[in-house]
């Protein structure tokens, strides 16, 4: 039998409503109790475990913090994680039906495989140091040897569609050099932009920046950043032999990991007082699809290194203003 409900641990999902959702003013911390900061109880509580994981998705476990410290990773992973994407588009020449600010907007939106760290932010004139070039140059034309009863595109004509993979990336500067072992390009080859008959055509030049998805949702390196807390099944008292396949249907304590909390075992009165739903509240489930350079198990680390950036910056800030304290101090004591 599970243990039972800790409102300290649980978050509990009744028939009506959620309770216990509160934490307390300072995370784990309670009256009359020492729980002063233990580097090494920290430790030895914290865990991440990966569950899953793919070319462009991770699952993982992440146990033994707070929630704001869990949604402090998913902000950060949606924000302030950079990424490089095209941010200006000039049109030369664009004589398909698509008009050219969704041209360009489609563009922007490309996912691209360049690793930022090679990038600085951009400011001012554009250099080799904070700008990438592509351009775009095809022409849509009838397929001369085409089957006259084809009505396929891709057998009448040739170009018929623009894809990602026609971007062809212009070196400036140093760039050949410096990122020759992985040259800049769309992640995703197959991204269809636009779609030509004979005649039009489409001659345009890219230029790829440095950015974070708190500016614009294109440079956010994820498509979904997301956590939801273990679920946890409490039973209260043994279930009937004659009811426990029943209850199994609506509740599985084997699979609570997979379990929706759709809270339909309260529904039948022969299981009144037999369960309790709940959620841990320090066991964070995240799911995180990768899009563009970073793979999916690097997105974390990164995360985790933004944060450390904000944290040193709070603490040279801190100790800056004790500093300024203590020189005001000193000249009131002088004057006196």
């Amino acid at each position: 039998m599970s243990q039972g409900f800790d409102p300290r641990k649980h978050v509990a999902v009744n028939p009506e409503r959620v309770s216990h959702t509160s934490s307390t003013d300072y995370p784990g911390h309670f009256a009359d109790e020492d729980h002063s900061w233990n580097p090494a109880k920290f430790k030895k509580r914290l865990a991440v475990r990966i569950e899953r994981l793919s070319n462009r998705s991770i699952e993982f476990d992440l146990v033994g913090v707070d929630a704001s410290i869990a949604n402090a990773f998913r902000r950060i992973l949606l924000a302030e994680v950079p990424t490089v994407c095209i941010e200006r588009v000039y049109v030369h020449n664009n004589t398909s039906i698509i008009v050219d600010e969704v041209l360009a907007h489609r563009l922007g939106l490309i996912p691209l495989n360049v690793d930022p760290r090679f990038m600085d932010y951009p400011g001012g004139q554009p250099t080799d140091r904070d700008t990438i070039v592509f351009k775009l140059c095809t022409k849509c034309e009838r397929r001369r040897n085409a089957p006259r009863d084809a009505k396929d595109p891709a057998q009448l004509y040739i170009n018929h569609e623009v894809l990602s993979s026609q971007l062809e990336w212009v070196p400036q500067g140093e760039q050949a050099t410096v990122m020759s072992a992985n040259p800049p390009a769309p992640s995703n080859p197959n991204i269809v932009l636009a779609k030509l008959r004979p005649g039009q055509e489409i001659e345009i030049e890219l230029h790829a920046v440095k950015g974070l998805g708190k500016d614009h949702a294109k440079f956010s390196p994820v498509a979904t950043a997301s956590y939801r807390l273990l679920p946890k099944i409490i039973l209260k008292k043994e279930i009937p032999p004659h009811l426990a396949e029943k209850f199994q249907k609506l509740v599985d304590e084997s699979q609570a990991r997979r379990e929706t909390m759709s809270r339909e075992v309260y529904r039948h009165p022969e299981f009144e007082g037999c369960v309790q739903l709940a959620r841990v509240r320090n066991h964070f489930l995240f799911n995180i699809e990768s899009e563009g350079f970073y793979p999916p198990e690097r997105l974390l680390p990164e995360a985790i290194q933004v944060m450390r950036s904000k944290i040193r910056t709070i603490r040279e800030a801190a100790q800056s203003l004790l500093q300024d304290v203590s020189v005001v101090e000193d000249v009131e004591m002088d004057e006196r």
